[in-house]
């Protein structure tokens, strides 16, 4: 991997990880397309570049999470789940599931279609949750179930979160703002555990690399949750289902088939 494919990778993260199509999905078909090896490396660079995602979120909203001590019980308490499904499985997602393109296109299908039949019924009510901190810890615990479908790649870690939260009665700010919060212990631990598995094991170049790869994303991600909680005040996630659908096929037809 060179220094070019490394900021290209970094854009589509920084763009895709909080967006309901799936990041990891998306890193995938680019590797495909760039036509670059499934290395120890590059498994390792695309859990580790969400660093630059989870920290836009540390920018944007760090303060306010320091100040309520109530967002980070539940945050926690959703990240357990998680947290034993990834110990569980982990090393099988990582070396099976992660750089498999089908698997990723069928995910990435499936959950087109999911997205807009659930925005089709879904209707939100005056009462429906409006913060984080009255999210029961039951719900705040099955949120994070849902987030752990999204180790399959494909599924996307933002759409599994987000619709779990809407569809336990929370309104949307609230289910894309426990979203973003939810993401910081899971990718921090997920960055965690593929250093620890490569032994630190770095070449000159490819610290350099997940460094340059780290600010791109960092960059592209505070964009993106901009552009998304303002988006999302008077649309659906109707068009993003449309997209992974159209996305899927068109990999399908032109590339893998």
């Amino acid at each position: 991997m060179n220094l070019i494919e490394a900021v290209i990778f970094s854009i589509v993260e920084g763009i895709t990880e909080f967006l309901p199509v799936s990041s990891t999905g998306h890193l995938n078909l680019v590797r495909v397309l760039l036509n670059i090896p499934k290395t120890d490396f590059f498994t390792t660079f695309e859990i580790f570049i969400q660093l630059g995602s989870i920290l836009a979120v540390i920018f944007l909203y760090g303060n306010i999470v320091l100040k309520n001590k109530e967002y980070w019980k539940k945050i926690i308490t959703a990240f357990i789940p998680t947290a034993i499904i990834g110990l569980t499985f982990g090393k099988f997602i990582k070396n099976y599931l992660i750089s498999n393109e089908y698997i990723t296109l069928i995910a990435l299908f499936l959950g087109g279609i999911i997205l807009i039949f659930f925005e089709i019924f879904y209707k939100e009510k005056d009462h429906h949750i409006e913060r984080i901190e009255l999210i029961t810890y039951p719900q705040a615990a099955i949120i994070g179930i849902f987030q752990s479908l999204a180790m399959i790649p494909g599924v996307s870690r933002s759409a599994s979160t987000i619709l779990g939260a809407l569809f336990l009665g929370t309104k949307r700010n609230t289910a894309i703002e426990f979203s973003f919060l939810l993401a910081i212990p899971t990718m921090i631990a997920a960055a965690i555990f593929s250093i620890k598995d490569a032994y630190f094991n770095f070449s000159t170049n490819e610290s350099l690399l997940m460094m340059v790869g780290i600010l791109v994303s960092f960059i592209m991600a505070i964009f993106t949750i901009k552009w998304l909680v303002n988006f999302i005040k008077s649309n659906s996630f109707i068009p993003f289902g449309i997209y992974r659908i159209i996305i899927s096929i068109i990999f399908y037809i032109f590339i893998l088939n």
